[in-house]
């Protein structure tokens, strides 16, 4: 994980995305478990179907904490997934892809909220 982290940060626009205070207020009212349910669900409804209508554009990027991992993290669309993180696209996501997706959003989101506490 800090592998591809270390990688989407050298990307110009991967590392542009961080969470604002309204997200950062917003993680710490819900707290990380109800932040990671909401990932996972995501996950499950937006990127792992094996079709998908709206594909590279059913992710905002604003709005919940969890979109802007996904943009940060290339976990938004079947292209990034498969451009980023070698997961192709035209099939239903298994529960080890849709784990390891939701992981790396939950890391970035607490490496955020780690660099807010530290300011």
């Amino acid at each position: 994980m800090d592998r591809i982290l270390t990688k989407l940060a050298l990307s110009k626009f991967r590392s542009s995305f961080k969470l604002g205070s309204k997200e950062l207020d917003y993680v710490k009212k819900k707290g990380l478990g109800v932040i990671e349910e909401h990932a996972r669900d995501f996950v499950r409804k937006r990127l792992a179907p094996a079709e998908i209508i709206n594909d590279g554009k059913q992710t905002p990027m604003r709005g919940h904490p969890v979109f802007v991992a996904q943009h940060a993290t290339a976990t938004c669309c079947r292209n990034c997934l498969f451009k980023w993180h070698h997961i192709k696209p035209g099939y239903v996501l298994t529960d080890r892809e849709i784990n390891y997706i939701v992981r790396l959003i939950m890391l970035w989101i607490t490496q955020q909220m780690n660099e807010s506490d530290r300011k």
